[in-house]
């Protein structure tokens, strides 16, 4: 294990130092002695990469100039390129955040990290301008690989792309809880495959408990036509939006009102295991006053995928299902709590302890 963690701190560092070399190389225009036609060009040849990692490499490089604290942590091996590439982002479009972000990424996973960072930057942009690039940057790529199988990816807007994955994502977790029951299994992946199938000739249902997209207004935003600071107008999960994407799909939602103090969801209360829809609704929100979505309640994780609600005072030791009483887990932290609480004597030995799915 020591020797894995000293080898990554070389590594992190040599990474550093070889993008730093590499836009020196690209500032002085040397790529042209070995012919290439740019230094991303020249750069993905040396190091046996794509000339898109090349470019972002020198990117980021060129960008720490303005980051000195996180150029630093690179050169001495306390950051990966891809976490300084983070915090660079951020800093320039939210000036002041290199602080927050390089104390995040030395005690937390790149996940968290990013998501922090993509959070700062989503919430600095005008929503309006936002939106406007992400319809230019919609795309959707295919290929054939070597092995013959058609590949490919896509990009598109929140507003239609979410609903996608999440009836995807369902029909997928249909899939598994059959397979399971005929007792073989697979992986995630392949299972996702045979819902895209499902769904495309139109076998599959593509639908789940909870909503395609959950769009979040403030009141007076929607009156007004535009948010202002403190008035979330945003897709869980999705960032930002203006308001006028929500009026484009409000003639087909199921709207919900949530009143809150900007603290506190405090009027579902419901005891017992089950989940109504009520309080399934303030959990999927969120915490106030973002309203962001639920995030693993371990400190550093920062998963939003595969969520479970875990009873803080487990059901066995008479803890109400409500929302203060609930926290979103994934499966590794809420199995690390479950055993807490049993070693703690406040399961009774009934069952595992595990909240609702």
């Amino acid at each position: 294990m020591r020797l894995v963690r000293e080898l990554a701190r070389t590594e992190k560092a040599c990474t550093g130092l070889r993008a730093r070399a590499a836009a020196r190389v690209a500032a002085l225009e040397a790529h042209h002695r070995d012919g290439a036609r740019d230094a991303a060009e020249w750069l993905a040849k040396a190091t046996g990469t794509t000339a898109g990692e090349a470019k972002a490499a020198m990117e980021t490089a060129t960008a720490l100039e303005n980051c000195p604290a996180t150029k630093a942590a690179l050169a001495a091996g306390e950051l990966s390129l891809k976490q300084a590439s983070e915090i660079a982002k951020a800093e320039a479009d939210c000036p002041g955040s290199e602080a927050d972000l390089l104390a995040l990424a030395r005690g937390s996973s790149f996940g968290a990290l990013r998501d922090e960072a993509r959070r700062r930057r989503a919430k600095a942009a005008d929503p309006a301008e936002r939106h406007r690039r992400q319809r230019q940057a919609r795309e959707l790529r295919h290929w054939i690989d070597e092995l013959g199988m058609v590949c490919g990816r896509f990009a598109l807007p929140p507003d239609v792309g979410l609903p996608i994955v999440n009836r995807l994502e369902a029909e997928c977790d249909r899939i598994r809880r059959t397979v399971r029951r005929d007792g073989t299994e697979e992986p995630r992946a392949a299972h996702l495959a045979d819902a895209l199938l499902a769904l495309l000739s139109g076998v599959g249902r593509g639908r789940a408990r909870r909503a395609d997209v959950v769009f979040v207004c403030d009141l007076r935003a929607w009156r007004r036509g535009h948010a202002q600071p403190g008035e979330p107008c945003h897709i869980i999960g999705g960032g930002p939006v203006p308001v006028d994407v929500i009026g484009e799909h409000i003639g087909d939602a199921f709207v919900k009102a949530v009143t809150h103090d900007g603290v506190r969801i405090d009027t579902v209360v419901h005891y017992g295991r089950h989940l109504t829809a009520e309080l399934r609704t303030a959990l999927d929100l969120g915490d106030p006053p973002d309203f962001d979505g639920a995030v693993c309640d371990e400190p550093g994780c920062g998963r939003r995928d595969h969520l479970e609600w875990d009873h803080v005072n487990p059901v066995a030791n008479r803890g109400p299902t409500c929302r203060a009483n609930l926290r979103p887990r994934c499966w590794p932290h809420h199995q690390e709590k479950t055993e807490r609480d049993r070693q703690a004597g406040l399961l009774g030995g009934r069952g595992d302890g595990r909240g609702p799915p």
